[in-house]
């Protein structure tokens, strides 16, 4: 069962915007060594929808290699139509991806039924585990507790659920409510409910690529029972987690702190990626320097 801390691994790019696998690379050491439970792949946060499909399959390719199956890897693979998700799905599954993480379609949205049709024939295709990514800020796609709980139940490969419709904690409730012990729900929106959503049955978390040693902290004791711990180092990482939550911000936030720890060459992102500007920059570093 995937459990723990899942960061979303930001895509490092070369100046010249070019993916630059050397520091992706030292990225996905760098979080191991953090102690991260398991890596995602290609979602928001790694600016996958910047990403052309040549180089989804470099980075999967590099990766799974690197990793070399000491975590699991979740790829996301959603798209606008249904065949199209089927295809990435099973290119993904095939380069090593241990999980898919879907978030269903937005551009034409469809109803219930469509959706059990959209994420059945993902799991017909790839054969693989499927998180459902419920990002209803993202698509404007609501999935209540009880369709989640049914494709959970009436589709083979629906194992997970990434909640992030906000209240997140009640839709975790009742989610693992209606659900039981048929999908295995994560966190999201860069843990900003962490400590909720566990308490209310979350088993993992999948936030930014920063902070992960802390986030590990919680994680480790939250099953320790140790609510204090928890509390008192969340409060120390608050303030930046809500800086990221910034919309349009955070991707290059992320980026910036990184290279300030060394881990990776440039902050770059791509377009329509925003950077941050230089008031930004500033108030970024004094959260840094407060950790």
């Amino acid at each position: 069962m995937m459990a723990g801390v899942y960061p979303i691994l930001v895509t490092t790019f070369h100046e010249d915007g070019s993916l630059d696998l050397v520091s992706q690379l030292k990225l996905v050491d760098y979080l191991l060594e953090q102690g991260a439970h398991g890596l995602g792949l290609f979602g928001n946060a790694s600016e996958g929808y910047a990403l052309e499909s040549n180089e989804r399959v470099e980075l999967m390719t590099a990766i799974t290699k690197h990793v070399n199956g000491r975590v699991p890897l979740i790829a996301s693979s959603g798209a606008t139509g249904t065949r199209s998700a089927v295809e990435l799905s099973k290119q993904l599954a095939g380069l090593g991806a241990d999980a898919l993480m879907v978030l269903p379609p937005y551009f034409l949205k469809t109803d219930g039924e469509g959706l059990v049709h959209y994420f059945g024939e993902i799991s017909r295709g790839a054969g693989t585990p499927i998180m459902i990514q419920d990002a209803p800020l993202l698509t404007q796609v609501a999935m209540p507790p009880a369709l989640l709980a049914r494709m959970a139940r009436e589709i083979e490969q629906v194992k997970l659920a990434k909640v992030e419709a906000p209240p997140t904690a009640p839709k975790v409730t009742q989610t693992v409510a209606v659900a039981g012990d048929s999908l295995v729900v994560f966190g999201g929106l860069n843990a900003q409910f962490f400590i909720e959503e566990y308490q209310r049955g979350a088993r993992g978390m999948m936030p930014g690529s920063d902070c992960i040693r802390q986030l590990v902290a919680i994680w480790d004791a939250l099953e320790s029972g140790d609510l204090d711990t928890a509390w008192r180092v969340f409060g120390c990482i608050l303030p930046l987690l809500r800086f990221e939550l910034q919309p349009g911000m955070g991707v290059s936030a992320m980026k910036h702190n990184l290279v300030a720890a060394g881990v990776i060459a440039s902050a770059t992102v791509r377009h329509p990626t925003s950077s941050l500007d230089a008031v930004s920059l500033a108030e970024l570093k004094n959260l840094r320097e407060r950790l």
